[in-house]
């Protein structure tokens, strides 16, 4: 009578009951109201069932923005099944170690990807059962799929069972399959709602992947709040701006290299109200804060992983704030920030596992535990010991405490410079070099030196129509920082990303490592 196991699915059968014939996605032409939403996702269950797919297989996705991967988030887990949402801008062999590890048992892709799906189903050494999703009104096996099926809502016993497999990017090794329970799922979704203010009323604008940690949970967040999903096939800067202005966008999700791609693009004008943005995945520059402030963007920084659900940190932002200058308030808003309202306290940890202390100045590594912390890596029960020595969470992320109980990152831990004994973090000069009128973005990174053991060197994009050389830009940094933080080589140029729109810095590394010779001025 007083328990129930919690699951993110349950959300869509109460908005299913609710705002039954309220529009729920929308993707190109295609409509569906969530009464609609509903049946499919139940015909998407019974579907797998029919296919011999039972509780506990791995079903994998290859998709993007779209309905299908969206439905997925549904019906996988009506099944009784495990999702595994696959990056789309993996390659077929990176994407068959993924499906091989997780022992998919189908691959359901859209129809842009068939011959990577085939190229897959051709590579792994077990069966692969292949469904195409194809264009609309055209032949379309996914849509047949769903159609021979009765629906299926297989009821959820265990709230701690797996509901999917996020796979990390794999930049330092093979991918890590990271598994989310049912419980956090549906946590950190409700988390989501609640701190983005989503509603009824919402129009949730998909640029930021699905894939990418189940969409942040917002999959199921803004089904949650009875808000609409305004699916987005390719992250494209004029076609965000059109459906910002004209589709009733409320709301939307984006790693800053994609906010600064909108900021300073051609149609980048203030919008006639205001937009809800949360950013993350590298803390946004002041210089965006600012930016975004004129276009009448509002901005929040979030701060997770793929191992927390996303989000788990948030730059809570209090009213009183509003009335410092604007600057001050860009300084507060790069903060990472407190634990989202279903998180344990924060903790950023020494080597020995203490507490620093709350002084804004002491380096340590963050640290976390909770509702929405994985279970583990899939199969892999060393790495998982690794992450967690002591039952927290270890992020590899290193950032100060501040006295209001607000945390800062500082850097990566494998991201930090050792120039002469002297600790460089690599945002600090990131964030200088940013607030240069003509830079568009930055990253420094680390080349070894004979008599420093190592020195910053920048790679740097301007923005259209800039132009600027090193010495200047350089010149520029030693104003505005110690001489010794201030990189050695700018290279100018386009930067390196993975799907999330985080900047490659192992890639960078490697560049400054093979071809950046240490001589300077």
């Amino acid at each position: 009578m007083s328990y129930e196991a919690l699951t993110p699915t349950a959300f869509l059968r109460r908005s299913a009951l609710v705002f039954g014939d309220k529009t729920a996605v929308i993707d190109g032409e295609q409509r569906w109201t969530y009464a609609q939403l509903y049946d499919r996702c139940a015909r998407f269950a019974g579907a797998l069932r029919n296919a011999g797919v039972q509780a506990g297989a791995r079903v994998a996705v290859l998709a993007p923005n779209t309905h299908v991967l969206l439905e997925a988030h549904y019906g996988v887990p009506l099944a009784g099944a495990v999702l595994v949402a696959l990056n789309v801008r993996l390659t077929a062999a990176d994407l068959t170690y993924i499906v091989e590890h997780s022992d998919a048992q189908m691959l359901i892709y859209d129809f842009e990807f068939e011959d990577t799906a085939r190229a897959i189903a051709a590579a792994v050494r077990h069966k692969l059962t292949l469904i195409g999703a194809g264009p609309v009104n055209q032949g379309n096996p996914y849509e047949t799929f769903l159609a021979s099926a009765t629906p299926l809502t297989e009821p959820v016993t265990d709230e701690r069972g797996v509901l999917s497999i996020n796979y990390t990017s794999g930049t330092t090794g093979k991918p890590k399959g990271v598994m989310y329970h049912h419980r956090g799922a549906y946590l950190q979704a409700l988390a989501m709602a609640m701190h983005s203010a989503l509603n009824e009323s919402s129009v949730f604008l998909w640029t930021l992947p699905m894939f990418h940690c189940n969409g942040w949970c917002f999959t199921w967040a803004v089904t949650a709040a009875g808000g609409t999903h305004l699916c987005l096939r390719k992250a494209d800067a004029a076609l965000i701006w059109r459906h910002l202005r004209d589709s009733g966008v409320t709301q939307f999700n984006a790693a800053p290299t994609i906010l600064i791609m909108l900021a300073w693009h051609a149609d980048a004008l203030p919008l006639a109200r205001t937009i809800n943005v949360s950013t993350g995945g590298a803390p946004p520059t002041p210089a965006l804060l600012a930016r975004m402030a004129e276009l009448n963007i509002n901005m929040t920084h979030l701060y997770g992983l793929t191992e927390t659900f996303g989000p788990a940190v948030l730059c809570e932002w209090r009213k009183d704030w509003d009335q410092w200058p604007v600057a001050r308030q860009a300084h507060i808003k790069a903060r990472q920030g407190v634990g989202n309202v279903i998180s344990q306290t924060l903790r950023v940890v020494s080597a020995d596992g203490g507490d620093v202390p709350r002084d804004g100045a002491t380096l340590g590594e963050i640290a976390l535990r909770g509702n929405n912390v994985m279970l583990g890596y899939y199969r892999d029960d060393e790495a998982t010991a690794k992450a967690a020595p002591d039952g927290w969470f270890r992020t590899g992320d290193l950032a100060v405490m501040h006295a209001d109980g607000y945390i800062e990152i500082k850097d990566r831990a494998k991201d930090i410079i050792i120039s002469g004994g002297e600790n460089i973090a690599s945002v600090e000069v990131e964030r200088v070099l940013s607030a240069h009128p003509a830079v568009l973005e930055a990253a420094v990174v680390a080349t070894p030196d004979e008599k420093w053991g190592e020195v910053p060197v920048a790679f740097v994009t301007l923005k259209p129509g800039h132009t600027l050389d090193a010495a200047t830009l350089i010149t520029y940094a030693r104003e505005h920082m110690a001489h010794f933080k201030a990189p050695k080589k700018i290279v100018f140029g386009d930067l390196p990303k993975n799907a999330t729109g985080k900047i490659q810095k192992f890639v960078l590394r490697e560049y400054a490592k093979n071809i950046i010779q240490n001589k300077y001025s």
